[in-house]
Order: C-alpha cells, then sequence, then structure tokens
C-alpha cells in the first residue's frame, strides 16, 4: 500500500474541491451562485499550481482568473439580465443551508492553504522546483505567441457573439429609423 505525503494529500485534498466547486457550477440554477463555486474552484486550482511548484501560475490564476475574468463574468451577468428571473422566484428569507456548501468548501481550501504556507518541510520541497516569471514569459512570447493570440480571438469573438445573441429583438430599432431619416433627408 502506498503512503502519501502531507504535499500529495493537500494536492488531491485542492484537487477534490476544485472537482466539487466545478461540478456546483454546471449543476447550479441560480448564476450567480455558480459565479461563486467558480471562484472556489479557481482557488483551488491555484493551490494545486503552488504545490505543484509553480506559485507564479497560482498567483497568475488568483489574480488573472479569479480577479479579471470573474468581473467580466458578472458584468456579462449584469448586461444580458441574467440574474433577474433568479431573484423574482428566490425565497424571501434565506436559510443557513444556501451557505452551508460554499462556506465549507472555502473553509476547508483555507486551512488547506494556511497548514501549506505555515509548513516549513513542505516549503523546503516546494522551493527545489519553482518556475520563475522569466520561464513562463518566454515560454508564452516564444513558441506559443500564436497560440495566446489565437486564444485572445477566440474570447473575442465569444464576447462579441454572447452579446449579440443575448440582445433582445428590436432593441436597435430607433438607430435604423434613424438612419433612414437620415438618408430621406440627404436626398
Amino acid at each position: 500500500m502506498m503512503i502519501l505525503s502531507p504535499l500529495e494529500w493537500m494536492f488531491y485534498l485542492a484537487a477534490l474541491l476544485a472537482v466539487v466547486a466545478s461540478v456546483k457550477v454546471i449543476t447550479g440554477k441560480n448564476s450567480v451562485h455558480s459565479l461563486l463555486y467558480l471562484v472556489v474552484s479557481l482557488l483551488a486550482v491555484a493551490v494545486c499550481f503552488y504545490l505543484m511548484g509553480a506559485p507564479f501560475a497560482a498567483g497568475l490564476e488568483v489574480i488573472v482568473y479569479a480577479g479579471a475574468i470573474l468581473v467580466l463574468f458578472v458584468f456579462a451577468i449584469m448586461m444580458f439580465g441574467l440574474g433577474q428571473d433568479e431573484t423574482l422566484h428566490a425565497p424571501k428569507i434565506a436559510s443557513m443551508r444556501i451557505w452551508l456548501g460554499p462556506c465549507c468548501i472555502a473553509l476547508v481550501l483555507l486551512v488547506q492553504l494556511l497548514y501549506v504556507i505555515d509548513s516549513s518541510a513542505l516549503q523546503e520541497k516546494l522551493t527545489s522546483n519553482i518556475i520563475d516569471a522569466k520561464q513562463v514569459g518566454t515560454l508564452l512570447y516564444g513558441p506559443y505567441l500564436l497560440a495566446v493570440e489565437i486564444a485572445s480571438f477566440l474570447l473575442l469573438a465569444g464576447l462579441i457573439a454572447g452579446y449579440h445573441f443575448a440582445k433582445p429583438d428590436g432593441q436597435y430599432e430607433h438607430l435604423n429609423i434613424q438612419q433612414s431619416t437620415n438618408e430621406k433627408g440627404e436626398l
């Protein structure tokens, strides 16, 4: 029987939390709750990166994905009005059971992260194979430059298509009327 080290236990626990939170993102009925589970999932993935010896990637995961990308998602929910129907049918008094799942997952993740940061034996093992920012930058702007640019264009196309499909019909009717009156006035 194979005995796991504390570092491996922490990694598998963070991976399990990421999987559970990701399943809750997909199966959630409320889009705002799904976003909160997505935050927990991204933080758990950041812990996995940290435990694998990539603190720079963990920091980028927190800053870029858990920060900037989720702000974009919240903006999209507000712009498309995805949360309006959900709030109309929500119970007026929220019970504590609603908060139990996210709080438990976030608490386990916090305890795990504090244990990993405080443990000097784990710190010595993690510092042996650290990937720094220069190595990541060399790879991103070297052989993978085209892939990074293609991914950015795909994200932009997805955002434009999402906005186009989510806008209500007839939203820009007034622009067509103004344009046709301008054309008639110029004749």
